[in-house]
């Protein structure tokens, strides 16, 4: 066996056992911190449904799939995110990447989730200075905020020229009115291009670290084992047609499929569609509300519909300009937009 061979075996061994560590802590839902990092970044990978983890060369693939970031034919990208959530909640995203040709390409990255000016219902205030002494609120303030906030580093490089390594060191904190929490975590990555009709796999594992404690509690941070797929059955003349497939294990749920697809006209213009089965409930007449059990009303189990989305590529002589549109449709909720612009020296 050569030894180009060994290098995506070894790669994928170490990645599997990211998964059994995900699958060796599962918890029950909700119990997990840091829940911004499970909200999508970037409006093409949103588009897509999420179906990311086998996709390369773009600096906003930093915050999924770090091997995704390493560049071959260009120098420099940048990416800017914002994604009005639910809510009222509102995330911006940027990200940078420089390609040293004999080193690889290093990025950074940072994100920021919130929401400021929330009604206080403070219990504080006692009389009694027993009472009082027990208080652990002591704002007195009307109103508080709530801000989460990642940085992280990111380095990638073609170890073939088939496969691409990753990995990211990052901090995340969390802060509610006066009282906050942070830590370290990790991502690991690879991506391998198999060679035919634009055939890529790819695994991730990601918040790899520690908890977040807030006072007395402590709950840890997402961890997801992720891989996928994609290729493009079509691809001649002015027509390129791309499908995504992702097999996703979070630590605190059960096991989701992504999908998405792109088809694009003249390398210029693109529309996309995604969905997430077993996540997703997608139809005109879906309600995401399951049939219940013996002991058990029905209740809705989803409130994501799909998402759909656009995007145009402005080539110039030596830069190339991308701006892409996301609407991610939600029952019960409101929908969703988001918008990144990006930037790539040749």
């Amino acid at each position: 066996m050569k030894r180009t061979y060994l290098i995506p075996l070894i790669a994928v061994l170490l990645l599997a056992l990211g998964a059994t560590l995900v699958d060796a802590q599962t918890q029950k839902a909700g119990l997990n911190s840091a829940a911004f990092l499970k909200v999508g970044v970037g409006a093409r990978q949103v588009a897509l449904g999420s179906a990311v983890t086998s996709m390369n060369e773009d600096v906003t693939n930093m915050f999924w799939n770090p091997a995704g970031v390493a560049m071959k034919d260009q120098s420099a990208q940048a990416s800017f995110t914002y994604n009005n959530w639910i809510g009222g909640l509102s995330q911006e995203a940027a990200a940078v990447s420089y390609n040293w040709a004999d080193i690889g390409t290093i990025g950074i990255g940072f994100q920021s989730f919130g929401i400021s000016g929330i009604a206080a219902d403070r219990d504080n205030g006692y009389s009694d200075p027993q009472l009082q002494a027990l208080v652990t609120d002591q704002v007195s303030t009307s109103t508080y905020d709530y801000q989460d906030l990642l940085l992280q580093a990111t380095y990638s490089r073609y170890i073939t020229d088939y496969l691409t390594l990753g990995a990211s060191v990052k901090y995340i904190h969390e802060k509610i009115d006066d009282v906050g929490a942070g830590t370290i975590g990790f991502d690991l990555g690879t991506v391998y291009n198999i060679g035919v009709l634009g055939w890529s796999v790819g695994a991730r594992v990601n918040n790899l670290g520690g908890d977040l404690k807030f006072i007395d509690f402590a709950s840890p941070m997402p961890l997801t084992f992720s891989i996928g797929t994609s290729l493009a059955p079509v691809d001649q003349g002015i027509t390129r047609w791309m499908l995504a497939l992702d097999i996703v294990k979070p630590q605190d749920g059960t096991q989701y499929y992504y999908a998405g697809t792109e088809l694009g006209f003249n390398k210029t213009f693109f529309v996309r569609a995604g969905w997430k089965f077993n996540y997703s409930w997608f139809g005109l007449n879906g309600s995401g509300i399951d049939a219940g059990t013996t002991w058990r009303a029905p209740i809705q189990t989803s409130l994501e519909r799909g998402s759909f989305g656009a995007g145009v590529r402005v080539p110039f002589d030596t830069y190339v300009i991308n701006v892409d549109y996301a609407y991610t449709v939600f029952s019960a909720l409101q929908d969703v937009h988001r918008f990144t612009i990006s930037f790539a020296m040749k």
